[in-house]
């Protein structure tokens, strides 16, 4: 190792409050829950039971879900939004809720965001009050915002594994086309975090594949969780070990909940359930994509990698990297860093709008 190199590359033993990357307001905001140093990991393994992993998604869904309420709590809650719920059945037979968004003070049509968010797709809950939050905030800048609460494959909302969530995110997505009239939505883009941008990548190679690709004007990545090579990190993604323990521990915590998705690892390198993994020839045609990763992030070269897959497939793609921050730390620290969220949630909306 050399000091000259970033994070735990330098030093393996560095904590993201010592890191000098770090915008020093996460980390007081970290601090206050504990966050600032590396997570206390459980002695549940990938190679654990799986009942033993899905146990350990319950636990780790408590932890995530207080959260969303402790970062957000201190801002002043967005005006002129409201909200109500449609529940629409989806292509497995099951009823899925979908949480709509609109500005009050906006004149329709305007662009729709389909919000899938994060939690590796076995955990959290669309209804959490940081995701409510997020999409209400993102909702008063204008666009109509539909958080969808697909199926986990752990959690209380499992254990379904893939492609049980994918499959309700396209049903979600589909629905809004048919709807959009009524919804008041001029154009549809994919939107999520982390496990949810694992499932807006996967939604929109899915709709390529059966045909109905037209109707997705763009996707609009964050810190997206989709290489699942988290138990064996390859050398070009440095960031795996760079930024290991902030916030996420890649070997055993990221690794262990990734087995629920997929419990008997028959779907390791399908693009559908990690899209890292797709071909040029799988990206060829996609609409415009924005890939925004995390600077502090371990999964941030897995997002950098699949952009620039993207472009050299063809695909009109931008990539950005928001710096000092954690994984999806755009999206969490609205107390802390309201510019930082808010800049975010405005490069959404023009990206929308530009489509």
């Amino acid at each position: 190792m050399s000091a000259n190199l970033p994070g735990r590359l330098g030093n393996p033993d560095m904590d993201i409050k010592d890191d000098p990357r770090a915008d020093p307001r996460m980390v007081a905001a970290m601090g206050v829950i504990g966050l600032d140093v590396a997570p206390e990991q459980s002695p549940v393994t990938r190679l654990s039971p799986l009942e033993d992993i899905l146990e350990l998604c319950i636990e780790s869904e408590a932890g995530f879900n207080e959260l969303g309420a402790a970062l957000t709590s201190a801002t002043p809650k967005a005006e002129n939004v409201m909200s109500y719920t449609e529940v629409i059945q989806g292509v497995d037979g099951n009823d899925i809720n979908l949480y709509i968004h609109k500005p009050t003070d906006v004149e329709g049509p305007i662009p729709g965001i389909i919000h899938t968010h994060g939690g590796g797709m076995v955990m959290l809950q669309a209804s959490n009050v940081g995701y409510e939050r997020w999409r209400n905030e993102l909702a008063a800048t204008g666009l109509v915002v539909i958080g969808v609460e697909f199926r986990n494959g752990g959690g209380v909302l499992g254990p379904y594994p893939f492609p049980a969530g994918l499959n309700d995110c396209a049903s979600a997505t589909q629905w809004a086309l048919e709807n959009s009239e009524v919804l008041g939505i001029s154009k549809i883009v994919i939107s999520g975090e982390s496990g949810g941008g694992n499932l807006s990548i996967a939604t929109a190679l899915k709709a390529k594949q059966e045909g109905w690709l037209d109707g997705i004007a763009g996707v609009y990545s964050q810190c997206p969780y989709i290489s699942n090579m988290y138990h064996d990190p390859p050398e070009d993604l440095l960031s795996l070990v760079e930024n290991d323990n902030y916030l996420l521990n890649v070997g055993q915590q990221m690794a262990t909940i990734s087995v629920p998705y997929d419990p008997d690892g028959s779907n390791a390198t399908n693009p559908l359930a990690w899209p890292y993994h797709a071909e040029i020839s799988d990206l060829e045609g996609l609409p415009p994509f924005v890939i925004s990763v995390n600077e502090l992030d371990p999964l941030r070269d897995e997002g950098l990698v699949f952009y620039r897959k993207l472009v050299r497939a063809g695909v009109s793609a931008v990539s950005r990297t928001v710096n000092g921050t954690c994984h999806a730390g755009d999206c969490l620290f609205l107390d802390a860093m309201p510019d930082v969220y808010r800049a975010t949630q405005r490069d959404i909306k023009g990206f929308a709008e530009s489509l």
